[in-house]
């Protein structure tokens, strides 16, 4: 039997690969890592693969599809789970399992195999994402097999094979990473009145630690898409990895919320994104700028529906591509720029503009030059509470 195994060189997968080996007929193991911008050594990655027994290790990087064919639609969208969470794994996983699942068929595998916990998201993704590709293949997932049922139970395990890891039962974070945000689980941060511990946060600073004072940035979109940062042409690796640092440095972008899982339970997130937070901030203002009333407030809804799908490991089915049409629509005159204020874990819009404003200065101003025509104003008002001047008239009558 020949195995593609999602590797990240974390615990559930560095145990994995034994694991497999032991309890599949001594499988032959490939694993397939993607580089989304974790910020790890993928030549170190693909040696531990190898010598924990791994036939065959593939790395890639993956960073550029991953932000502009994932991150960025769901940036223009303006899709945050539950109005908060800018969804840096949910966005990730769909990529990760297309390659996974092309690997697999480029090596002619049985079966792939993901590290995904019995009650987590990323199962969802997966391996609806690879029933939706290849329904062919078989999904093995470990996690929901063997008997080592806590952490401290896979650290055990590996200790007992010399099978490297990178936590402690000391430290048993866990911790995923990427170009768009980290997640971090587990330890003293499943008391929900405790605060996350300092040393969990890897993107950001902590605000108290903030430079001094405040700086200003400015965001340039391009229909939708970030595009240059204070007037730099850069490509969406570059915005995204210069963010990260500006933002970070003034440790803005940490979320720590109560989130409702796909499998029906509730966890609580604590997340990073110091380049994602505030590109949604300045995009949702720019639309706000440029898009007509009733467009904004379907899109609105829109962005939940889409924000669901994408969480809901869905972003292979037909409703989301025919989502992402109409949102795409909209965005053809998202083009300006918003300016940022950032300081001690905050940032702020200070200012924006575009070429495609609706906002008339002549018509919102009370000072000179107000060309709005007051007079029409009475005729609107008869118009629109017409409805609720006739109900007022009869049904007002019954006590109601």
């Amino acid at each position: 039997m020949k195995i593609v195994c999602a590797y990240s060189g974390g615990l559930d997968t560095s145990v994995m690969i034994p694991w497999l080996k032991e309890h599949y007929g001594d499988a032959e193991i490939i694993t397939y890592t993607g580089d989304l911008g974790q910020g790890e050594d993928l030549e170190a990655i693909r040696a531990k693969a190898l010598r924990t027994g791994a036939s065959h290790a593939v790395v890639e990087d993956l960073r550029r599809p991953f932000l502009d064919e994932f991150v960025m639609p769901a940036l223009r969208a303006g899709a945050l789970y539950e109005g908060r969470y800018h969804m840096h794994t949910s966005l990730g996983r769909p990529l990760l399992a297309r390659r996974l699942v092309e690997v697999a068929e480029e090596h002619g595998a049985d079966a792939i195999a993901h590290g995904c916990t019995a009650k987590g998201n990323d199962q969802v993704r997966f391996e609806i994402a690879a029933q939706t590709l290849a329904p062919h293949l078989r999904v093995i997932a470990p996690l929901r097999e063997w008997d080592m049922v806590t952490r401290e139970m896979e650290v055990d395990y590996a200790l007992e094979r010399n099978i490297e890891i990178p936590i402690t039962k000391e430290k048993p974070y866990s911790i995923d990473w990427n170009i768009w945000g980290c997640a971090i689980e587990c330890g003293e941060m499943e008391d929900l009145w405790a605060e996350p511990p300092e040393d969990v946060w890897q993107m950001t600073k902590d605000p108290a630690d903030a430079p001094k004072g405040s700086r200003e940035i400015v965001i340039g979109f391009q229909s939708g898409t970030p595009v240059s940062i204070d007037g730099e042409q850069m490509d969406s690796v570059q915005i995204v990895e210069m963010m990260n640092k500006i933002c970070g440095d003034y440790g803005v972008g940490r979320i720590d919320m109560i989130e409702n899982r796909v499998v029906g339970l509730k966890s609580r997130e604590v997340y990073e994104g110091p380049a994602a937070i505030p590109l949604h901030l300045a995009h949702a203002e720019l639309e706000r700028l440029v898009l007509d009333r009733s467009t904004a407030h379907y899109k609105a809804k829109i962005a939940q529906d889409f924000a669901d799908l994408v969480y809901d490991g869905l972003w292979f089915s037909p409703l989301r591509d025919s989502l992402q049409a109409f949102i795409e629509h909209t965005q053809r005159f998202v083009t300006g720029d918003v300016r940022l204020r950032l300081s001690a874990g905050l940032a702020q819009v200070t200012g924006r503009r575009s070429p495609y404003s609706l906002y008339d200065e002549g018509l919102a101003t009370y000072s000179d030059g107000d060309t709005f025509d007051r007079r029409t104003a009475e005729g609107f008002m008869a118009i629109y509470g017409l409805p609720y001047k006739t109900w007022g008239r009869v049904q007002r009558r019954g006590g109601y």
